[in-house]
């Protein structure tokens, strides 16, 4: 057939189904069972076939099983279910906080919409739900990709193909964003010789609206439609389109809805041209750009994710002055003005950092775990010259998961059973985590999920097998994999190769030696390379090359198409969560705390949240803190360091097994693990900080708006500061027998009236150990002064500073060394 064309008929559903579809248009079910049962009820084979998808559902479900369903007590049961959203919604009717708009360009809400690649998506829904439960005033801003992200498919060599499928809106839970005539809502962003028009999706999760740009427009070119086909389409050219229209084309869908945000959260610098935008309105106010650019950035907070400098988004000057061309006037400024916001130096040349960006229009900066933040400190220091490391403005708020996301439905109800009520409503308070009453039971709801795994596994390999043509025999024995009984230690994540999949590897004798021991094992690893990484491909084939050449296909597997309704059945049915990242390259992972929720214990090496999380009791470390220079020394002693763990650790404890059936060891370390993990890394805790953040930042930006004046002759005075200088007085090097160390400082040079309430001449004292303390020297009338004494014993270094702090941050942001 020659098609024309494409029409969607919408389903009649019974009167008495009707709130189907209210269910259907709200996230809302995908973290509640009840919800979820009934879509699944009304076709199994459907509902699996569609991954989940209830709009998809509804379309194509038999009309006589919806009738059948009407004619027995099912409706009572959707009512239930619908008052139950109602009451959720109405519970959350009064906000929390600031209007905040978060702006990411990735999404994991669910399998069903896949607008996500890994752990940045899946963590930025996992914050909308988390701002959902807690009545956050938040809204979410990012994209919809009408082919989404690829779903990966296995050659019988184990190469990575990618596919990629057509996204349907009214096959969606998307809600298209009208003008109040009812036309589509568009706004435009300017590019190189054109506009290109933006409308808008509404993907309603719990309380929390996320709006989702598109440019698959007809009034778009076609290449302009495309921009927003796939996420994180390759090329220079099509990666700044994509961030131009989710920055400058998000902050202005949000002014056309009539919102007005109080504070910009930016997941990530994929979304850094929002500061742009936002400092070009508040110049069209009428604020001069030092100023506009104050006000922006005390409102806004940048939240990294990458531990590694080659990871941050960066562009050629010509490309960023093709497509920002003139946009720098309109910022009040000077193309150095613009670029200099951006500005990275590399040995090959300068270029526009987005993460440099981000950093430059946001008062508040974190990493997602301690040890991320202590990086970037690191990385990012040069842009706060003299600063020392510590107070580099970046801090960190530790990554969360969503609880009830990734609880399986049976250990949820079990840990209601046994927790008491209190921890369905407060998951993030260690109190409610009584799990020392956890034991039979549960243990008994463990080897189920670990046997959903197997079958899982046995299902998918037989497809993966049967689709690539592969022997009957080989068919038969996919049916037979893996043991339901064993050891099952998951892996499953992104392929890059700094995560280290092929560990096992390093030493092939050792592992065997392991393998054919009196303790059984086995591991299931899942996992996509990014399209355009090609060293990550490699990397998973040559795992998948290792398990045939070893003959290990009964005791590994690896699954292909990883999503978010794989990654739950592998932390809900593993026993051991491995993670091997080269520390300290992850900068948080989350895949560790999804599987703890579930009874899980995790197997990793102490960087990102693991470094904070292992106590020494409730799981396994691999190897210890140090950082090795040479990769291939690192590699060896973190491979040995995981074979000792196993051999020693892991299999006896997990095989000492009581009358009861289980380990009593074993389960002592999983009540372990959910005490610590439980509670402290869910999205519960981690959003209620960036409350903290919001509620700041909302402050800052009120402050910023009130001080304008004062901003404005603040800045043009920053000159000034670089032209003072201190004389210093001090004793050198100097043993302390309980006398003080006296120091005399003076300062050269005219101190301009707006910045002498912000200037401070300062003692820095650093102890052989590490620990710094700063101590003001008072004004006499000779100069400055002070005698310090050490608050305890030891070595120390010191000198002295002049410096400035910030006037609405409080924060020292400016020093001169003596």
């Amino acid at each position: 057939m020659r098609t024309l064309g494409h029409i969607t008929a919408m389903p009649q559903l019974p009167e008495t189904l009707e709130g189907l579809r209210v269910l259907a248009l709200n996230l809302w079910w995908s973290w509640n069972p009840e919800a979820a049962g009934l879509f699944q009820e009304v076709d199994p084979s459907l509902w699996k076939r569609f991954r989940g998808n209830p709009v998809k559902l509804l379309l194509e479900a038999d009309p006589d099983r919806l009738e059948a369903l009407a004619a027995t007590s099912y409706p009572a049961r959707v009512q239930a279910v619908v008052q139950a959203l109602r009451d959720y919604l109405r519970a959350r009717q009064t906000k929390r906080g600031p209007l905040t708009a978060y702006f990411s360009a990735e999404y994991g809400f669910h399998s069903s919409l896949p607008i996500y690649s890994g752990g940045l998506g899946v963590l930025a829904g996992d914050h909308v739900k988390a701002a959902s439960d807690l009545g956050l005033n938040l809204v979410g801003v990012g994209i919809f990709y009408h082919e989404g992200y690829f779903h990966q498919r296995l050659s019988p060599e184990g190469a990575q193909v990618e596919v990629y499928e057509a996204l349907r809106p009214e096959e969606l839970p998307l809600i298209p964003m009208r003008d109040k005539e009812g036309r589509p809502l568009t706004v435009a962003v300017e590019f190189p010789g054109r506009s290109v028009r933006l409308a808008a999706y509404r993907v309603q999760v719990g309380a929390v609206p996320v709006y989702l740009l598109t440019a698959n427009l007809p009034e778009n070119a076609p290449e302009d439609q495309a921009i927003t086909a796939r996420l994180y389409a390759p090329g220079l050219e099509m990666r700044i389109q994509q961030e131009l229209v989710l920055g400058i084309g998000g902050v202005r869908l949000l002014r056309a809805l009539g919102l007005a945000p109080e504070v910009f959260h930016m997941n990530e610098g994929h979304s850094a041209f929002l500061g742009l935008e936002r400092v070009r309105e508040l110049v069209a106010e009428g604020h001069p750009f030092p100023v506009a650019l104050e006000i922006a950035k005390s409102g806004a907070l940048f939240t990294t994710h990458t531990p590694v400098p080659a990871g941050h988004d960066t562009f050629p000057l010509e490309i960023v002055d093709r497509y920002l061309e003139g946009f720098w006037e309109k910022l009040g400024t000077d193309r150095d003005g613009l670029l200099g916001l951006g500005l990275e130096e590399k040995p090959w040349g300068k270029v526009f950092s987005m993460s440099h960006l981000a950093l430059n229009t946001s008062a508040q900066a974190g990493g997602v775990s301690r040890l991320h933040g202590e990086v970037s400190r690191e990385m990012f220091r040069h842009l706060w010259p003299g600063l020392l490391p510590e107070e580099v403005p970046i801090g960190h708020v530790t990554n969360g998961v969503h609880t009830w996301t990734f609880l399986h439905p049976r250990l949820r109800q079990h840990y209601a059973e046994v927790f008491g009520p209190e921890w369905l409503r407060r998951p993030e308070d260690p109190s409610t985590w009584k799990v020392e009453d956890l034991g039979e039971v549960f243990w008994r709801i463990h080897k189920d999920l670990r046997a959903d795994l197997v079958r899982e596994v046995r299902r998918r390999i037989y497809e993966q097998r049967r689709r690539n043509g592969e022997s009957p025999s080989r068919l038969r024995a996919a049916e037979r994999l893996l043991d339901p009984e064993a050891l099952t230690i998951g892996f499953a994540r992104r392929f890059a190769t700094y995560k280290r999949a092929i560990l096992l590897f390093k030493d092939p004798e050792r592992l065997l030696k392991i393998l054919q021991g009196p303790h059984p094992v086995q591991f299931v690893f899942a996992g996509k390379a990014h399209p355009k990484d090609e060293p990550g491909k490699a990397y998973l084939q040559e795992l998948f090359s290792k398990i045939r050449e070893y003959g290990l296909e009964d005791r590994m597997v690896f699954l292909e198409d990883y999503d978010m309704y794989l990654a739950r059945v592998l932390v809900q049915g593993s026993d051991v969560w491995l993670n091997t990242p080269r520390r300290p390259m992850e900068a948080s992972g989350t895949s560790g705390m999804k599987a703890a929720l579930n009874g899980v214990l995790n197997l990793s090496v102490l960087d990102g949240w693991w470094a904070e999380a292992f106590n020494g009791k409730n799981g396994f470390a691999i190897g210890d803190e140090r950082v090795y220079e040479n990769e291939e020394a690192q590699d060896m002693a973190d491979a040995q360091a995981l074979y000792d763990v196993l051999e020693a650790e892991v299999l006896p404890l997990f095989y000492a097994k009581g009358p009861e059936g289980y380990s009593s060891g074993w389960l002592s370390m999983v009540h372990e693990s959910l005490r610590t993990v439980g509670p402290r890394f869910s999205a519960a805790r981690m959003v209620g900080e960036y409350l903290a953040l919001y509620e700041r930042g909302a402050e800052m930006a009120k402050r910023a708006r009130e001080e304008k004046d004062l901003l404005l002759a603040f800045h043009q005075a920053l000159p000034a500061f670089h032209a003072l200088s201190l004389r210093v007085e001090a004793p050198g090097h100097l043993t302390l027998n309980g006398e003080a160390l006296r120091v005399r400082a003076f300062l050269e040079g005219d101190v301009p009236e707006a910045l002498g309430p912000f200037l401070e001449v300062q003692l820095v004292a650093r102890r052989s150990t590490g620990e710094v303390e700063v101590v003001p020297l008072s004004l006499g009338k000779e100069g400055y002064e002070v005698d310090y004494r050490p608050s305890r014993p030891g070595s120390y270094s010191y000198g002295v500073r002049l410096a400035l702090r910030h006037p609405v941050t409080g924060r020292v942001n400016w020093v001169r060394w003596a």
